[in-house]
């Protein structure tokens, strides 16, 4: 009696679509598949812990600015009245038009605290200490049109109110010192 062989039976199993790669502008081109910033549950809350976890996510959303110029996360947590955020949107949204784009810049937050005390204008203040990488600019044609050294580290002032169960930023102002 000869061996039964199994045979194959049932779907073959799906090949696995390839999820987006992140990929940051460099010389040859603007960032790709860059993640949105996400909101941190803790900072869906009116505590110390909570504006401090804002805080980070709000220059995430800047940093987040600078690689796509997408300013529409920063611009639903700002108010209008932020000089220094109006003026970052602008080089943003700026360098990120006809075919031109931004490498570098990247912000980062080594150090963020707050008494969690609201001043007699309603605001919390939060000390923020903020850190961004060189700043390239590109032209469409791939031709570097200038670049921004890293600037030293620095100190900002956030003013920031929690209304209707959300923190927003009233504006930011570096502490000169």
């Amino acid at each position: 009696m000869a061996a039964e062989t199994p045979t194959a039976t049932g779907t073959p199993t799906p090949t696995p679509t390839p999820s987006a790669v992140y990929k940051p502008a460099d010389a040859t081109g603007p960032a790709q598949n860059v993640p949105v910033p996400v909101l941190p549950e803790v900072a869906k809350t009116e505590t110390k812990e909570g504006l401090e976890a804002f805080a980070k996510y709000w220059f995430q959303l800047l940093s987040y600015g600078y690689e796509t110029g997408d300013t529409k996360p920063l611009s639903a947590v700002t108010g209008p009245d932020c000089t220094m955020c109006e003026r970052a949107k602008q080089v943003q949204e700026g360098w990120h038009q006809d075919g031109r784009w931004l490498a570098g810049g990247k912000v980062t937050t080594p150090a963020v605290n707050t008494t969690f005390a609201v001043a007699a204008d309603g605001n919390y203040q939060v000390a923020v200490q903020v850190s961004q990488e060189a700043l390239s600019y590109y032209n469409p044609d791939k031709s570097l049109d200038s670049t921004e050294p890293k600037p030293a580290d620095s100190g900002n002032l956030m003013l920031v109110v929690f209304r209707d169960g959300a923190w927003y930023v009233q504006t930011i102002e570096p502490i000169v010192g």
